[in-house]
């Protein structure tokens, strides 16, 4: 998951107002601000979006069989937070400039949190649906302004710690997220998952009450058409994979909401271009192939991570016949590597080059794509190890590198603009990649089945609710072998696109020595 998307670089921090009284009260550090306070709610909230996702992932395929939940509904369960959690950083970081860091971050935890408890009571697929995407909203604000709060109230040696341990709190939501959540579900089913996210935003925003509050300088307009047109443009986008997995992909409607999808994209493009230095998203950064490759990076490991992380439960669930907690103990290859190793993927980018790192960890990611086809259902731990291992290890180093090497390759004075640019395109190709891998799997499922005399009447269905977890016993066979199949070209494709990037990355990179210094430089 990703830092601040705030669209400046933090103000010099001012002096704090002075707190209410609250249960998270500390002393206040050396610099003048609640320091223990404010790395607690930052890291708290940090912790909840990467388990928002794989939490989510976890607990679907009980939540879609005990809400009667058709495929495309279950589907709007990740769909529709990814979408504002992709398409609101930008604006929520413009905002926050605006109006305030800490009063976007209170507003933010307060919403992610409210919208998680109504998930776990929710009466209805629509009503979860609905409410996710309200979470989705409020982790955009989370995500825009939290990291640049601790940037406004730390510095030195305590802003290199409270960074750090930001860093830690999105590597455990992704490695311990997928064995909490399996270990609730299994205890306390699937609500449980999403009361313990509206539980522990409580003190998150008792906490950040502590922080001191900061605003951008100078200020302008907020770019109401800009966060509209963008907005509309990643939901329409969203909606033709869901479509094209229930309705095909030659279909009127897919056709028409991809027509309204590249129509918006393209005009959001133009309207940023035309405001200059006035936009929300400054398009011309585009023209540094250096920033380009760092900016596309996050869709090589986004597609070789958020998509394994999301989809292997349901398959390991359904056709495997795993438990929630046992699906989560599997996937620890995959999960722990990215606690563990994105600072010395700083370290080795100190001591070698950006590119050298970001070439590997593309690498790596391939290599475990190519072991995709390992995978069966009966799969044991050290065999699923194989192809999960090497996209961990991809993962976490890149995790160390890209976000510093992002502002590292443009101007000093544009390095808050390139953080809000690399924060949306990192969630938007999230958000692309769940969406359109699980219309992939299905398409394919779907064929296999056909392929396998199933009729084709039955066979979108069946495939639609197999990607999602849901395995009709009298069909697990030919479903095993078909949605096992589709995880194996899945690989062959993943395998291809990474190649793609590592090849992309080294020529765009210079071998630039010693650019990764995140502990001396401010995040914004």
């Amino acid at each position: 998951m990703s830092s601040s998307t705030a669209s400046r670089p933090p103000s010099p921090p001012s002096p704090p107002s002075r707190p209410s009284p609250s249960p998270c009260a500390a002393t206040p550090g050396g610099d003048g601000t609640a320091f223990g306070p404010t790395v607690a709610a930052v890291a708290v909230a940090g912790a909840l979006l990467p388990f928002s996702v794989t939490g989510a992932a976890v607990a679907l395929p009980r939540m879609a069989e005990q809400l009667g939940a058709s495929t495309g509904a279950a589907q709007w369960v990740q769909n529709a937070f990814n979408v504002a959690f992709a398409a609101l950083p930008l604006a929520a970081g413009s905002l926050a400039d605006r109006t305030g860091r800490r009063r976007v971050l209170l507003g933010g935890i307060a919403l992610a949190g409210s919208a998680a408890l109504l998930v776990g009571l929710a009466p209805s697929i629509l009503w979860a649906d609905l409410a996710r995407a309200v979470q989705g909203c409020g982790a955009a604000a989370v995500l825009a302004s939290g990291a640049a709060v601790l940037a406004h109230a730390t510095s030195g040696r305590r802003r290199g710690f409270a960074f750090g341990v930001l860093g830690a709190a999105f590597g455990s939501g992704l490695a311990l997220g997928p064995l909490a959540a399996g270990a609730m579900v299994e205890l306390a089913g699937w609500r449980s998952v999403f009361l313990l996210i509206a539980a522990l935003s409580g003190p998150a925003w008792l906490c950040a009450r502590q922080a001191p509050e900061s605003r951008g300088p100078g200020t302008g307009a907020f770019d109401v058409a800009g966060a509209a047109v963008f907005t509309l443009g990643l939901a329409c986008l969203s909606c033709v994979f869901v479509r094209a997995a229930t309705a095909g992909w030659a279909a009127p409607s897919t056709l028409g909401l991809l027509a309204a999808a590249l129509t918006l994209v393209a005009g959001f493009a133009v309207l940023e271009a035309r405001r200059g230095e006035r936009a929300m998203f400054d398009v011309r950064l585009f023209r540094r192939p250096e920033f380009v490759a760092v900016v596309c990076q996050p869709f090589t490991v986004t597609l070789g991570f958020v998509v394994l992380l999301v989809d292997l439960p349901g398959y390991l669930q359904g056709v495997g016949g795993r438990g929630t907690f046992t699906t989560g103990l599997l996937l620890l290859p995959l999960t722990l590597p990215v606690l563990v190793l994105p600072l010395l993927g700083g370290r080795l980018a100190a001591c070698t080059s950006v590119r050298t790192v970001l070439t590997g960890s593309s690498l790596l990611i391939a290599t475990g794509a190519l072991l995709l086809p390992l995978l069966t259902p009966g799969s044991s731990w050290p065999v699923l190890a194989c192809p999960l291992l090497p996209f961990g290890l991809g993962v976490g180093l890149a995790f160390g590198v890209m976000d510093d090497a992002a502002v590292g390759t443009v101007p000093v004075e544009q390095a808050g603009a390139a953080a809000g640019i690399f924060n949306t395109m990192r969630i938007t190709g999230e958000s692309v990649a769940v969406a359109g891998t699980a219309a992939f799997l299905t398409t394919l499922t779907g064929a296999g089945l056909r392929a396998r005399h199933v009729p084709a009447t039955e066979a979108g269905r069946l495939a639609g609710r197999a990607v999602q977890g849901q395995v009709a016993d009298g069909r697990r066979a030919v479903l095993a072998e078909a949605l096992t199949s589709s995880f194996h070209t899945l690989g062959l494709v993943l395998a291809a696109l990474s190649l793609l990037g590592a090849l992309l990355t080294y020529l765009a990179l210079s071998p630039v020595r010693g650019r990764i210094a995140a502990s001396s430089r401010p995040m914004s």
